[in-house]
């Protein structure tokens, strides 16, 4: 098990051996790597105008942040949310159990609901369902990370308020390449995964698969002795294919599909004894990408995402008063939630020559979802977007700009926003760029239509937020021998018509629970509802950023963030880190290679907790990790990896509540603090053989 005396020897043994390895960059600095033969080299082929956005919206002034598979692998982050937490500059993320879980992720300041998740273009986070829901993403099917900053709701539509996450997977190649790894670590985990691509027939094709499977650890640092169910288990298998075939050579057709099958625990401080979410997802879509002529390319996409997810709980039973476990029941059964979206995306680029290009699209998205937990009923809601961009970069010497409007019809609302950028560059190493425009955020099918005694109600009348964006930023590259980067960013986001809950209140007809949910039996009032709040958020704060490489296999980069995020009585939003900061060396020779990352987070505050606890700061801590590896053939094919997570074993919380002591009850009610615990120390090890 994890804290076992051979695996902490382990653990403090290689622990040792890659402290030595990470300063070795200092002793080998004037040898260098030697050449990049055998390397996983390739031509990525066969990207459409969807693919290619992100680095046209870059050139016109929005911030890109790019992880590759290299990164990923050399680092052995096992999910998508690893890389995301220690190696993106200004992106927080907190798991909220260890890999493969949900998690907190504030970006510039952001909450949750203001991040967009796609999946090679495909939200995964649902219009219905708004959470961030990566938690079944492993790490070994991206082929790359782009994290776009800034407001993009111009391209992107509802939740990209403050920025856009696209997972890639594994890109088409000409050249037949492909990889397996098996691994484990010390939490009792097993993974293995593998991919291989090329040519086949008239087009290119990928095929990836994984299966990981871990006893996980103890998320609490605190709990009652009715919770019998400690470690947070899962097992999740995901699997995926796309084949690309070009008809002519202005026509091509992208066909994609993944399917992933998850079993995750829930686990809970108190009463649990067992808990499962058994999860199915698909994630597909088709593409037709042709262009007419030199001047006119276009896409055509239908896309298809299905989740379905069953819980099942079984809670212990105690005496009141002593708390002493006296049976069990079930409190889930199979109990059902779920959602498809599906839907239509029109792109169309136009360079018709002169100084201006233009963009054109249109989205047609149709959501259906039912939650058997917080008793929505089958809903369904169709939306309709238009947008375009115009954009130059001719007609103002060393300047580019753009500049675009969306109208979106939902049944539910429809909201018109615009987007403005822009980037000038005063010489070669010194640059300005800006981001700025409105966005906006349709609610939730919870916030809509929840009918849960345990929660808040729905509320079928709420509008959508809407937010006003600003990111400004001033860069710059210079060469003395060793190439430096820096980039200084000012961001401000003010979100009005947030969604919060309100307490039911029988003085007031707009809040008196009686009135607005006639046919609802009065238990069902317990905390309250969802509503339109008065007054507005405002997000300010700046982000720093710098990068070096020095020429001989060594590179660094740093990161520090430092926002407010203030509701209309000027109090930081819950789970919105206050400040952070990262930073990561590499050492890249020609036959191994060491890595650390440095994760710092100042002030996390919580809710307003019950029991007299209030607001409470879970932050204040910092995590360390290190990886090597080493190639073990001059071909490069065999390769062993071994990282330290959590280097020096930092406890620390990843999100804080409340439970209630066992055996109690109101009058006499009392609770306890209780905090969800990051990763332990925990070393990963993984042997790959690439083809």
């Amino acid at each position: 098990m994890l804290r076992s005396m051979d695996y902490r020897g382990l653990l403090i043994s290689t622990a040792s051996a890659l402290a030595l390895c990470i300063a070795a960059p200092a002793a080998l600095a004037q040898a260098g790597p030697t050449a990049e033969t055998g390397r996983d080299v390739v031509t990525i082929t066969g990207q459409t105008i969807e693919e290619t956005l992100p680095q046209e919206l870059q050139k016109y002034g929005s911030d890109l942040e790019v992880v590759d598979s290299t990164e990923i692998r050399n680092q052995l982050f096992v999910d998508a949310q690893q890389a995301l937490q220690m190696k993106v500059p200004g992106l927080f993320v907190a798991s909220r159990g260890g890999p493969f879980s949900y998690m907190d992720i504030s970006l510039q300041g952001s909450r949750n609901s203001d991040m967009l998740l796609l999946v090679d273009g495909v939200r995964i986070n649902n219009r219905l369902y708004s959470g961030t829901m990566s938690d079944t993403l492993p790490a070994s099917m991206i082929e790359r990370i782009e994290v776009l900053k800034g407001g993009q709701g111009l391209f992107y539509g509802t939740q990209a308020a403050a920025g856009v996450i696209n997972f890639v997977t594994r890109g088409y190649t000409d050249d037949f390449n492909g990889m397996v790894t098996v691994g484990g670590d010390t939490n009792d985990s097993i993974g293995v995964d593998g991919y291989v691509r090329g040519k086949a027939g008239p087009g290119n094709y990928v095929l990836y698969a994984s299966q990981n499977k871990t006893d996980g650890y103890d998320l609490y640092d605190a709990r009652q002795p009715s919770s019998t169910d400690l470690d947070r288990s899962s097992d999740i298998w995901s699997a995926g294919g796309k084949y690309r075939i070009e008809l002519t050579e202005n026509l091509a057709i992208d066909a994609r599909y993944q399917h992933t099958d998850a079993r995750l625990d829930n686990t809970n401080p108190t009463l649990v004894a067992y808990s499962k979410n058994e999860r199915d997802e698909d994630i597909a879509s088709l593409g037709v990408d042709f262009r007419a002529n030199d001047w006119a390319q276009f896409l055509v996409k239908g896309y298809w995402h299905d989740w379905d997810s069953t819980y099942t709980t079984i809670r212990n039973t105690v005496t009141p008063g002593t708390g002493v476990i006296t049976g069990q029941t079930f409190s889930d059964l199979n109990t059902y939630w779920g959602f498809e979206d599906k839907g239509i995306n029109a792109l169309a680029k136009l360079t018709p020559g002169g100084p201006f290009e233009y963009v054109v699209g249109y989205d047609f998205q149709q959501y259906s979802g039912k939650d058997d937990v917080l008793l929505i009923a089958e809903q369904e809601e169709e939306v309709n977007a238009f947008f375009g961009q115009v954009r130059s970069d001719e007609l103002i010497q060393n300047a580019s700009f753009a500049i675009g409007v969306r109208h979106n019809e939902a049944s539910s609302s429809s909201k018109t926003i615009w987007n403005a950028s822009a980037r000038y560059d005063f010489m070669p190493g010194l640059y300005a760029q800006t981001n700025f425009g409105t966005s906006f955020l349709l609610p939730t099918a919870e916030q809509l239509y929840a009918i849960d005694p345990f929660s808040t109600l729905g509320n079928p009348n709420l509008e959508a937020e809407e937010a006003d964006n600003f990111n400004i930023g001033f860069g710059g590259e210079f060469n003395a021998g060793p190439s430096f980067g820096w980039q200084a960013t000012y961001f401000s986001r003010d979100i009005d018509n947030r969604i919060q809950f309100a307490d039911c209140d029988d003085s007031d007809p707009s809040t008196d629970c009686a009135i607005l949910y006639p046919d609802l039996d009065p238990s069902y009032y317990n905390e309250g509802f969802y509503v339109n709040l008065p007054g507005t958020v405002e997000v300010r704060g700046f982000e720093l950023s710098g990068t070096a490489d020095f020429g001989n296999g060594f590179t660094a980069i740093a990161s520090y963030t430092d926002s407010t995020s203030e509701d209309a009585a000027g109090v930081q939003l819950a789970r919105v880190p206050r400040t952070y900061g990262k930073v990561g060396a590499s050492y890249e020779a020609d036959q191994w290679g060491v890595d650390g990352n440095l994760l710092w987070v100042g002030e996390v505050n919580s809710t307003n907790l019950p029991g007299g606890f209030g607001v409470q700061n879970y932050g204040d801590y910092m995590v360390v990790d290190i990886a090597a590896h080493m190639f073990l053939d001059a071909d490069h094919k065999h390769k062993i990896t071994a990282r330290v997570e959590n280097l020096f074993d930092e406890e620390y919380r990843t999100a804080l509540g409340v439970g209630t002591v066992d055996g109690t009850a109101a009058p006499t009610l009392q609770r306890f603090l209780v905090g969800t615990l990051g990763v332990p120390q925990t070393l990963h090890v993984s042997y790959s053989y690439g083809f």
